[in-house]
């Protein structure tokens, strides 16, 4: 696999321009070196760090930083890193000449030429991502299902190249869907790709059963002997029928559901366990009866969950007054007004958790 280079390259000078003019530079430098120590530093040494003053806790932590750096270098780069920083060294300990300019270029090769492979093997993992990506669009609805007497409207932002959430509908019989959101555990490859093989199992099993107690016991244990020991998944699953107002659905471990039924805003039972916990985990089947305007939101942790740049979360008690200040709304005016909320709450911070939405509207 080789990089593929835009066929015009952009000046060096107008990139370093467009750099320094960047509005928010000194708040993605801020940014980023916070997103070094989260992703470098243990628990340990984040409790230390909070204990010290500004100064001693900025050199503290760029000395840990390049610690965990180096060694997470192959060992060939780490001795290249070595021989670089010694040449860069010794030019400053001795007298100023000639051979000791040279040293220092040579220093600054070196390390150059070690930053060149790091960022080629970023650059082939992304582009890795990326086909994973694709693929996992491809695997996911393209559209709203359009079902008579129902708005529905589904939502997923991968917090990464790839999700872990699943957001799928499938169509049963002549008149009946089933709509499933669910939240594999943790980020990244290994979430994406079970998230894949769960969507599989859904589509596999979910016309075989008439109830969703029974469906929900065999897809549980399915999951937990085809996926990895101590891995699960959250999961609320619907079925609705065409013009009807009767929605069954049975919950594994979700954040319950919120809707407005009547003149209430209602958060539904959390149920049985998340998939892949308990082997004979017993789910049961859950009905609820919507008349016209009523309607369901279902969404994924990376909604309540969500932070803003100085720690605090959306939470459920924000999204539920938000959700009674739009009732007589679409499904696609609910669902584009809470992400919007979602977006203005986070601000410039960076999204932590993949974030999924489903609206379900009785029309």
């Amino acid at each position: 696999m080789h990089y593929k280079s835009n066929s015009e390259e952009p000046k060096f000078s107008s990139t370093i321009r467009d750099g320094f003019k960047e509005e928010n530079f000194r708040d993605t430098l801020s940014r980023d070196y916070q997103e070094l120590k989260e992703f470098f530093l243990n628990d340990e040494r984040k409790e230390k760090l909070k204990m010290m003053g500004t100064i001693k806790r900025f050199f503290f932590s760029s000395w840990w930083l390049l610690k965990v750096l180096f060694y997470k270098l192959t060992p060939a780069r780490r001795v290249l890193v070595f021989i670089g920083s010694v040449f860069i060294i010794v030019k400053w300990s001795t007298p100023a000449g000639e051979s000791g300019n040279n040293l220092t270029v040579i220093g600054g090769l070196i390390l150059l030429f070690v930053l060149m492979l790091e960022l080629k093997d970023k650059l082939l993992a992304k582009n890795e991502l990326e086909a994973g990506r694709k693929i996992q669009q491809a695997l996911l609805p393209e559209q709203n299902p359009e079902i008579p007497g129902w708005d529905v409207w589904l939502y997923t932002k991968p917090a990464n190249e790839v999700s872990g959430d699943l957001i799928d509908y499938i169509r049963l019989d002549e008149n009946k869907f089933g709509i499933s959101i669910a939240d594999v555990a943790g980020k990244g490859l290994h979430a994406a790709l079970l998230m894949a093989k769960l969507q599989t199992i859904i589509h596999t099993l979910a016309p075989e059963f008439t109830t969703l107690t029974k469906f929900g016991k065999k897809l549980n244990e399915t999951f937990m002997r085809e996926s990895l020991p101590n891995i699960f998944a959250s999961m609320v699953y619907f079925e609705v029928k065409e013009n009807s107002g009767v929605i069954k659905f049975l919950n594994a471990g979700h954040y319950p559901p919120v809707g407005k039924i009547g003149n209430e805003i209602k958060e539904m039972s959390k149920g049985a366990p998340a998939l892949g916990i308990i082997h004979h985990s017993k789910y049961k089947e859950e009905s609820v009866v919507l008349k016209k305007g009523d309607f369901f939101v279902i969404y994924s942790d990376g909604l309540t969950e969500a932070q803003n740049q100085k720690g605090d979360f959306f939470l459920k008690e924000r999204l539920m007054q938000i959700v009674g200040s739009i009732m007589d709304e679409s499904a696609t005016a609910i669902g584009e007004k809470l992400i919007s909320a979602t977006d203005r709450f986070i601000g410039g911070a960076k999204q932590f958790d993949d974030l999924s939405l489903i609206v379900i509207k009785k029309s």
